[in-house]
């Protein structure tokens, strides 16, 4: 298994979500997937760190305290080896989230700015963005995919709800 890890699963992992605080499901999933990731996967990032840069700040490079803050630590490790990481190019187009490689469709024009490096990099990889509670994903899940962004949802209960 490879994937693109965007940053909430590992803050939901950390139990740095207000809101899926009450929700052990959720947070077991995301805590499960990054730790299959680690034992039997890749984690997909981008050759000129955008993603590493948003991981350093929200997370905790010595592993601690929590779980997301121990696989960004792992990412570090692991960051030029081909087993546990593939690196992939992604063009920015300037410093506000423009990515060359994001899709030029109308229904993703309202896409967070801060999420289009892994849409980028989802596109030119060919490999699934794994997600938790970020609305905007699910929201735009059409789009993306019709644009050859498969989104996996580990908290997809939440988002459903949240967009009811």
């Amino acid at each position: 298994m490879r994937r693109i890890i965007d940053t909430n699963i590992l803050k939901v992992a950390n139990k740095d979500a207000p809101q899926v605080l009450n929700d052990p499901v959720c947070i077991l999933s995301c805590v499960n997937h990054l730790d299959l990731i680690k034992s039997n996967g890749k984690i997909v990032l981008d050759d000129s760190w955008q993603i590493l840069s948003e991981y350093l700040n929200n997370l905790n490079s010595n592993g601690q305290p929590g779980q997301g803050d121990s696989f960004f630590k792992w990412v570090l490790n692991n960051k030029d080896n081909p087993l546990h990481c593939e690196l992939f190019q992604i063009t920015a187009e300037d410093n506000n989230g423009n990515f060359l490689e994001f899709p030029a469709d109308q229904e993703l024009q309202n896409f967070d700015p801060a999420d289009r490096k892994f849409v980028a990099l989802s596109i030119v990889s060919n490999t699934c963005v794994s997600t938790a509670v970020d609305p905007g994903w699910w929201e735009h899940r059409v789009a993306l995919l019709r644009n050859g962004v498969q989104v996996e949802f580990l908290c997809q209960n939440y988002v459903e709800n949240y967009h009811r």
